[in-house]
């Protein structure tokens, strides 16, 4: 009994000196990295715990996949055998996964998608031994952690605390569709480097702001419009000033905010070298899905007015708009604008775009700003954290049972 007390005393003061180290360590992380990396292995732990019961479940059910996914279903055990790699490849996931393998000689035909994302799945899976699949959830996820700190970081500038710049980013992570951060989509990359400019705009970075937005727009077709509300927090930290000396001196200082159109052209010259057409994107667009540049207005209303899918889709981007609209201040003007682009332009591609539409809305993080700041009261946080877990809970779980037209 002597010796087995003296063991158990010796691993406690074995385990409470691992725990001073431990704690020690913490200390020595910069802010807000542990509070971020915890929320970003929380979320991936709990989404990845969940799909696996999920599709264990779902493996009983008479008729399962429906048979207008059997062919993704497929598709997904090809990738991986293992279902917590597989079940974050869908649609264009998989698309992505096809342009980072194509070979770079000969024709090239897909122009359907700006390549940043699947072309640094290339040397990223050279690394990685070949594996571009596992190469592009590493760019996602990395992505993703990386937008968590930038949020945080933005948050802390325009909320003014930490407690609100926590709250912003927790709500980042529980908008309906943020379980898509995660998966093989230009999502996380396309956020984190929306948000990583806004943030050095307003640290007047704007050279870092220029490259960043870069990438930007070859990340996403949208990434080109950023430029206006990036332009905007120019002006708003110039007080407004217009007139002649006041043009100059902004092009002096904001001139790095043309490389967002550079990076669209650099796209549209690689259309025009490998396809011969400066507007393939466009075109394949068009032929392949049916896109066409409309006034999103009545496309908005007619998805209000159609079958039900439509129906709740278009009504998650009006309660969208309605949430920037109604947390709008004039010191936040240009996310309000970024944030009615990034609801306005899917919808002006025409009713194609419904099917997507909630994978698109994902990208109008100011809404997030807007929820933190109404959460200040603790009664409020925790019902609207409950409310957001479980919406998003149901369209993961329509995910992962091939539902996925209804999420992209």
């Amino acid at each position: 009994m002597h010796r087995w007390r003296s063991g158990a005393a010796t691993l406690a003061v074995r385990l409470a000196a691992a725990g001073r180290a431990g704690a020690r360590v913490a200390r020595r992380v910069p802010t807000p990295w542990p509070y971020v990396i915890g929320l970003f292995l929380g979320a991936k732990l709990l989404l990845t715990l969940l799909g696996l019961l999920v599709l264990h479940a779902w493996d009983g059910v008479p008729g399962a996949p429906p048979p207008d996914e059997a062919l993704m279903w497929a598709q997904q055990r090809e990738i991986s055998g293992h279902r917590w790699i597989s079940f974050w490849f869908a649609w264009d996931g998989l698309l992505y996964l096809r342009l980072s393998e194509l070979p770079l000689t000969g024709p090239w035909r897909d122009f359907g998608f700006p390549l940043l994302y699947p072309f640094l799945a290339r040397p990223v899976g050279a690394l990685l031994g070949g594996d571009n699949a596992l190469a592009l959830l590493l760019i996602s996820n990395v992505a993703f952690l990386l937008a968590l700190w930038y949020g945080y970081r933005l948050a802390e500038v325009l909320l003014g605390d930490a407690p609100a710049a926590r709250r912003f980013t927790r709500y980042l992570v529980l908008l309906p569709t943020a379980f898509l951060f995660q998966a093989a989509l230009t999502e996380s990359l396309f956020v984190c480097l929306a948000l990583a400019a806004f943030y050095h705009a307003e640290r007047r970075q704007w050279l870092l702001v220029g490259v960043l937005g870069y990438f930007l727009a070859m990340s996403r077709s949208v990434g080109l419009l950023v430029a206006l509300p990036l332009a905007l927090v120019l002006l708003r930290q110039h007080d407004w000033r217009l007139g002649p000396r006041a043009l100059l001196g902004y092009l002096r200082i904001g001139w790095p905010l043309l490389l967002l159109p550079a990076g669209w052209f650099t796209f549209m010259a690689f259309c025009r070298w490998r396809g011969g057409d400066w507007f393939a994107y466009q075109h394949a667009q068009h032929t392949g899905w049916g896109i066409e540049v409309q006034n999103p207005v009545p496309v908005l209303l007619n998805g209000l007015a159609g079958e039900p899918r439509d129906a709740a889709r278009v009504l998650f981007a009006v309660a969208v708009l309605a949430v920037l609209v109604a947390g709008f201040r004039r010191r936040e003007v240009a996310y309000l604008v970024y944030g009615v682009l990034m609801v306005l332009v899917p919808l002006s591609m025409g009713p194609a775009v419904y099917r997507s539409l909630l994978r698109y809305l994902l990208a109008a993080f100011p809404v997030a700003l807007v929820l933190a700041r109404w959460a200040r009261h603790a009664g409020v946080d925790v019902w609207l954290t409950a409310t957001l877990a479980v919406v998003q809970g149901v369209l993961f779980v329509l995910w992962l049972t091939y539902w996925t037209h209804m999420i992209i």
